[in-house]
Parts: C-alpha cells; sequence; structure tokens
C-alpha cells in the first residue's frame, strides 16, 4: 500500500487512513507510510489525531480506514466493519488505576478519577467494573500530572503510561487487563480497533486489510526502521521501554484477532450491553 505525495495523473483511489501519534499505531503503519508495503492504484493519506478524535470522526464516518477504540464500535457498526488485522489487545494487561495517596479501590469510593475520552474502552471498562466512584473525562496525556498535582483522587491511563507509572511514584490501584484475565481467562483484552468503510465493499475492504496485515509484517520483519520510527511518538520514551511498549500491543492477535479476538469483542460489547452503556453489538464480521 502506497503512501505518494499526491494522487497520480491516473486518478488512484484515495484512501484516508487516521490513526493515533502512539508508538504502537507508527510501527503498525510503517509499511504503509514509508511506502515500503504497496497497494498499486491507491494513494494513502495519513492522519494522526487522538483515539477520542478518531472515535468523534467516526460516528460521522469521514474516514475510509480508521483506529477506534473497541468501545466505539457499538456506536458505528452501521458504517464500519471491523478489520481482522490492526487490534491492540492485552494479554493480562491494560489501562491502569492509578493514584499518589490512595492505594486500594475502596478508597476511591465517592472520590473522583480522571478517565482518558468518554469513548475509549478504558471508560468503558471503568464502568463495567467500578461503582460508586466519579470520573470526569479529560485528554489521557494530562491525567498522571492532574493525579501528581492533586486534582482528581486517581487516574485511569493508558499507552505509556502503563509502562512508566511505578517509576514516577504512582500507586497501583487496579490493572483492568489482570482483572478481565482473571474472569475471562482465554480471552484477551480488546482496546483499539482497525475499522473499515462499508461503502467501499467487500471486496476492496479485504484488500486494505491485507495491506495492513502486510505493514505489520513488514514492521517486524525489519524492527531496524520501523522501532526507531515508532519512538519519534514515544513522548520521550527510552529504546528498551518504547520497544517494549510496542510489543506489548503489536502482538499476533494484532497481525490477525482471529476466533479469539472476536470472542473477546463479543464478550466486551455483552458486558456494555447488560449495563446499558452501550448498543447491543448484533454481529461482528471480521473483514
Amino acid at each position: 500500500m502506497a503512501s505518494k505525495d499526491s494522487p497520480s495523473e491516473n486518478a488512484d483511489r484515495l484512501i484516508r487512513i487516521g490513526h493515533s501519534p502512539d508508538p504502537d499505531d507508527a510501527f503498525m503503519f510503517y509499511g504503509l507510510s514509508s511506502g515500503k508495503v504497496k497497494l498499486d492504484g491507491v494513494f494513502i493519506e495519513h492522519l494522526l489525531e487522538d483515539i477520542q478524535s478518531l472515535n468523534v470522526r467516526a460516528m460521522n464516518g469521514d474516514l475510509e480506514v480508521t483506529a477506534i477504540s473497541a468501545h466505539a464500535y457499538a456506536y458505528v457498526q452501521d458504517k464500519y466493519w471491523i478489520m481482522a488485522s490492526g487490534a491492540s489487545m492485552g494479554v493480562g494487561y491494560g489501562p491502569v488505576l492509578i493514584s499518589k495517596k490512595h492505594k486500594t479501590l475502596s478508597e476511591l469510593k465517592g472520590k473522583t478519577v480522571a478517565t482518558p475520552g468518554k469513548m475509549t474502552t478504558a471508560a468503558l471498562l471503568f464502568k463495567i467494573f467500578t461503582n460508586d466512584i466519579e470520573n470526569i473525562d479529560i485528554p489521557f496525556d494530562q491525567i498522571m500530572q492532574g493525579v501528581m498535582d492533586g486534582r482528581y483522587d486517581g487516574g485511569l491511563i493508558i499507552h505509556e503510561g502503563q509502562i512508566t507509572y511505578e517509576k514516577e511514584g504512582f500507586h497501583k490501584i487496579l490493572d483492568f487487563g489482570e482483572l478481565w484475565s482473571s474472569q475471562f481467562a482465554k480471552l484477551p483484552l480488546p482496546l483499539g480497533l482497525d475499522v473499515v468503510r462499508k461503502d467501499l465493499g467487500g471486496d476492496f475492504a479485504r484488500t486494505l486489510s491485507h495491506g495492513l496485515k502486510q505493514s505489520i509484517h513488514y514492521g517486524y520483519t525489519h524492527q531496524n526502521e520501523s522501532i526507531p520510527y515508532a519512538l519519534q511518538y514515544g513522548r520521550g520514551l527510552s529504546r528498551e521501554l518504547g520497544e517494549r511498549f510496542v510489543k506489548m500491543y503489536v502482538n499476533e492477535l494484532t497481525v490477525d484477532m482471529g476466533k479469539p479476538g472476536k470472542q473477546a469483542l463479543e464478550q466486551l460489547f455483552r458486558l456494555g450491553a447488560d449495563r446499558r452503556l452501550i448498543p447491543s453489538v448484533d454481529s461482528i464480521e471480521l473483514y
């Protein structure tokens, strides 16, 4: 799949791909963004935005292909199919609830926790698995500082904060990936997805999904190129921590989520719908 300077005179088909400016997404899309993975006749335009902004754009069907939170799919299922490749799934790890002054979940009862966006999967997990704790949505990259400053009693952290919070002196209250694993031991925790717009048609959707799969494979087989590229988006992460974070969320399930990933999504959507937090998702088709 080629990223070119501009569409060719032969009217390449424009496909806009939205993804987060984060190391794991950068790693996945390196093959595409570098032009090392090509698809003739397609002009790829990459749009980098935070995941909550991409969730909102998906509600309007703005982009042909986009990363979204798994949570958000319940609201865009009429417009998008889930791609078999590109999912971020935790295997025994996930969003982490932290605090500076509190050490247990019971201590947060009646208090306020900062969460990383209304449509994020982290926020959905928080509402499914906790009670009597208020939350306020703020940009994910402001959460740790807000807790540090005492503006919030706790914070639900995603991205690289999941591997740096201890060094910065925070207490772990709850890792939702560990909680998920304890309750659904055979299932990964679905957090992020890549989706493709239905109006492109099934055949072309599968072509684009295959291109993403190739891009992920290219990243893994050319880590001397893809890791340094991904670390540009690491917000100060060292090479060691950046590579660790990338490989947490770009794993075998990212290449192809398969049956375990689909079952995990079904479980998440069932829990959310049972709690009346999201609309029901009737069926999942992978492309």
